[in-house]
């Protein structure tokens, strides 16, 4: 009935967190405990959730028994399903208490609230890096241990991030999965079929809070806050590289990956960056 009258009985006596399912107060719990009792056989991988675990022994079975009816896309937890199917359904069920911002996912409520706070809770404790996300922390984590657990299958190739593994068998395969449903473009990249969207929505959602730019994307707003702090914000997780700009990463990480993403029509030549295929394609033109 608590789900019906909005009632919270179950309350964590540590830091007060209230919840109407007792089991989620159970998981919960384990933040404090640091209990882990799902427990990989194959390895000492240990975890609070068990969901997490599912996602952990796909690395090691490589299986992937969940698949969306909408489009074939298949997964190794339920959990990332459910994620995944609200791409097809449009629920955004994550809602910003502080402007009408709502997301599919809570992690991309959790980011996007810090366009309100500012803040940068997890800190690696190596080298003081400071970030807004614990799943970054985790990645960054990788830079101190060296562990790069995403194997490429058809060459030596292995990454920090299955972002970038993901992103560099785009060299091998050519494939673009992720499409726009507004024009047909074609992407492997999650992260620029969202830069794109823009602009077809007009939206502006990064502000800056110095003055009254905004911008449709996080990109051009780290591009312009540059010009208030003069910071250098994005780093290479492979070899400590740092810039202003996501794009000039984006395009750096291509050294790591192999992506020449930028291809001659008329020989064989490939390029990461366009500048370098617009050089390369004057020696095509004859002199008149």
């Amino acid at each position: 009935m608590s789900k019906h009258n909005g009632e919270k009985p179950y309350m964590c006596g540590e830091c007060g967190y209230r919840t109407a399912d007792r089991s989620n107060l159970t998981v919960h719990m384990r933040k404090h405990t640091g209990e882990k009792p799902y427990k990989c056989e194959q390895c000492d991988f240990s975890t609070r959730f068990k969901v997490n675990l599912d996602r952990h022994i796909a690395k090691h079975t490589g299986e992937k028994p969940y698949m969306c009816g909408e489009c074939g896309y298949r997964t190794a937890d339920r959990f990332t399903l459910n994620r995944h199917m609200r791409s097809h359904t449009g629920v955004k069920p994550y809602k910003c208490d502080q402007c009408d911002y709502s997301a599919a996912r809570k992690e991309s409520l959790e980011q996007h609230m810090i366009k309100h706070t500012g803040e940068k809770p997890y800190m690696c404790g190596q080298c003081g890096y400071r970030t807004a996300d614990r799943s970054n922390l985790y990645y960054h984590m990788r830079t101190h241990t060296g562990e790069k657990p995403y194997k490429c299958d058809h060459c030596d190739y292995s990454a920090i991030r299955k972002t970038y593994l993901d992103q560099h068998m785009a060299t091998h395969t050519g494939e673009k999965p992720l499409v726009c449903g507004e024009c047909g473009y074609r992407t492997a990249d999650r992260s620029a079929l969202t830069r794109h969207m823009t602009r077809h929505t007009g939206e502006k959602p990064y502000k800056c809070d110095l003055c009254d730019y905004s911008a449709a994307t996080k990109t051009n707003l780290d591009r312009h806050m540059t010009k208030h702090t003069g910071e250098k914000s994005y780093t290479c997780e492979e070899c400590g590289y740092r810039t202003a700009y996501r794009s000039a990463l984006t395009r750096h990480m291509k050294t790591h990956t192999g992506e020449k993403p930028h291809k001659c029509d008329q020989c064989d030549f490939s390029a990461i960056q366009k500048v370098s295929l617009d050089k390369h394609m004057a020696k095509h033109i004859k002199p008149t």
